[in-house]
Parts: structure tokens; C-alpha cells; sequence
């Protein structure tokens, strides 16, 4: 994935210009450098965030963090737990098996 410049070059100057001192501009590059690592982007917005993987991991990589998480997460291994338990494991596991196949789409492409 190519690395991202122009929100750090953008925030520099808008944060020394808004401001009108160069701590400004440090907050602007603070800033800008953040929309350019994707900070604030969810992980709906990412399925590999959810394996804590990059998008050129390959497909074995993701296979094995897809069963190291639902593995954790499924909800047969809390089967005596409590309900709200359950219903968060629950939850967990359709969020990883979406973001599992919405990875498999995104490769098929």
C-alpha cells in the first residue's frame, strides 16, 4: 500500500496559517499525519484491522488470524457462561466472519 503525504503537507499549513505560529503548524502536521495512518477510520471501514493485519497480508496469514479469533471468540466455547456472555461473543463472531468475507470479496476483485 503507497504511504500517504498530502494530509501531513495540508495540515502543517493550515495549522500554521489558522493558528499564525509555528505551533500551529506543528499541530496541523500532528493532525494531518493522522488522517494519513488512518486513525480515524473504524474497523468496519478496514475487515484486516479486525486481524490486525495490513492489506498485503497474504491469504495464509489471514486464514490463520481468521482461526486464531474465532477460535476465541466462538461462542460454542462459552456454552456455560453467562447469557450477556454469550451475546457478546456472539456479536464478535458474526463481526469477524463478516470481516473475513468481505476480505475474501475484496481478493476476488
Amino acid at each position: 500500500m503507497k504511504q500517504r503525504w498530502y494530509g501531513k503537507f495540508f495540515g502543517l499549513i493550515a495549522g500554521y496559517l489558522l493558528l499564525r505560529h509555528p505551533a500551529g503548524g506543528l499541530l496541523g502536521l500532528l493532525i494531518g499525519h493522522a488522517f494519513d495512518a488512518d486513525w480515524f477510520r473504524s474497523d468496519k471501514d478496514n475487515p484486516f484491522r479486525m486481524f490486525g493485519l495490513t492489506e498485503d497480508a497474504s491469504m495464509a496469514e489471514i486464514d490463520q488470524a481468521y482461526r486464531r479469533l474465532i477460535s476465541q471468540y466462538h461462542p460454542d466455547r462459552l456454552a456455560g457462561a453467562a447469557p450477556e456472555l454469550q451475546r457478546q461473543a456472539e456479536a464478535k463472531a458474526r463481526e469477524i466472519n463478516a470481516a473475513y468475507d468481505r476480505i475474501q470479496t475484496l481478493r476476488k476483485k
